[in-house]
């Protein structure tokens, strides 16, 4: 079988699979006239997906889901169920009684779909290779969560047919994971013993441990970031002189941008090592959340060639990181391995995201951003540390 036409479809079924992720973050303009949202009930929309993954990544883990049911069909099945909650939505609810419980469902099934296309995508890549593999699953991953503001941005289309839009994509997503997807033959065999010991067991090895700290400073900052940048551009006072639109400036910055920052992150992870190239990433976009306050009002080009470096930098790292897990993990349980990391996360994710706008109010969106330079920080405490332990994990030449 192709791996090209593999790791494609693989990569595809993401970005579809993924849209209905941020799909009523990009429509909180129109709800705010529509339904009278307050900011509390936009961090809901958002947070309630959050939760939601947490659960379903720690129910996936429990029961090693991953590792014991067939990562194409269980795939198919979590996107078809995402795009469902995200039509239902679209068609019959008019506030956030329904909305929230939607949403927190939503991210149930949406941690069916990324952690088991980390593992399948892994499956089709040797070790000299799988950094950068890795790298075009986090930007399938990255263009997917931001589709729905291209959606809206260059549509006229309303609230409701952005979201049965990627609802589209997400059914489309599903038929061709089904159809094509298969996994590959880097892939350990499906397991049948139940082991939901290892997402803890897995802390006590050097490897595993400080690959997770890692990842936990990486994603103290990403999502709060994805999800308020928005709101950070607005406040600036050059939103009107943005081209386009905001929601495009966050497509171009956060979207294109960040599969850029994917790219050259899977291909630094295999040319100079995992722990380097992780550390860089993180150091940038640690860099780039002090820099924020002091380029807050900047000219609308500095302002969007900042935040394209930044959109760039706070992903690059995210493949490295599941690539090193999955290289250093009990290869039994990679898939459990896998969905631990980012159940425990995009646990942490909830914190930024509900503390980040309670900060702008306290001190106004220009600091706001300031919130999330420990991570990134500590997160780079933790590679230097790995990278100290090993020469390089980078494959010989």
């Amino acid at each position: 079988m192709n791996v090209g036409v593999q790791r494609g479809a693989i990569a595809t079924v993401q970005v579809l699979g993924l849209a209905v992720w941020f799909s009523m973050s990009a429509v909180v303009p129109s709800l705010r006239n529509e339904w009278g949202l307050t900011s509390g009930g936009a961090v809901w929309l958002t947070a309630s997906v959050q939760f939601g993954f947490v659960a379903g990544a720690l129910t996936s883990t429990l029961l090693n889901l991953a590792d014991r049911i067939p990562a194409p069909r269980l795939l198919s099945a979590c996107a078809a169920a995402a795009a469902a909650c995200t039509v239902v939505l679209a068609a019959a609810v008019h506030g956030l009684a329904l909305a929230v419980p939607l949403r927190f469902l939503t991210g149930v099934f949406l941690a069916g779909v990324y952690p088991v296309g980390m593992k399948l995508m892994a499956s089709w890549a040797g070790r000299s290779g799988r950094g950068l593999t890795m790298g075009i699953l986090i930007a399938a991953l990255t263009l997917g969560s931001t589709l729905p503001h291209l959606i809206a941005g260059v549509g006229s289309l309303p609230w409701r047919g952005v979201l049965l839009a990627a609802a589209a994509a997400g059914l489309l997503g599903s038929a061709i994971c089904l159809l094509l997807v298969r996994p590959g033959p880097h892939v350990a065999p499906a397991t049948t013993i139940r082991n939901a010991r290892y997402a803890l067991t897995m802390f006590t090895e050097r490897g595993p441990r400080l690959t997770n700290l890692g990842y936990f400073g990486h994603m103290w900052e990403l999502y709060a970031l994805w999800t308020w940048i928005p709101s950070f551009l607005l406040a600036t006072g050059t939103a009107e002189e943005l081209p386009g639109s905001v929601e495009i400036a966050v497509f171009l910055t956060m979207g294109i941008g960040g599969v850029i920052g994917c790219l050259l992150g899977g291909w630094g992870a295999d040319r100079y090592g995992r722990p380097p190239a992780a550390l860089v990433a993180l150091l940038v976009s640690g860099g780039c959340c002090l820099l924020s306050p002091f380029l807050f009002h900047s000219s609308p080009v500095v302002l969007l060639a900042f935040c394209t470096v930044w959109g760039a930098a706070v992903i690059a790292d995210s493949g490295v990181f599941s690539t090193t897990l999955s290289e250093v993990a009990d290869q039994r349980y990679v898939g459990t391995a896998l969905t631990a990391q980012t159940a425990i996360g995009f646990a942490l994710t909830v914190v930024t995201i509900q503390l980040t706008p309670l900060l702008a109010e306290a001190l106004d969106w220009q600091y706001a951003f300031l919130l999330l330079a420990p991570g990134p920080l500590a997160g780079a405490l933790a590679m230097r540390a790995l990278r100290s332990g090993v020469a390089s994990t980078a494959p010989s030449p």
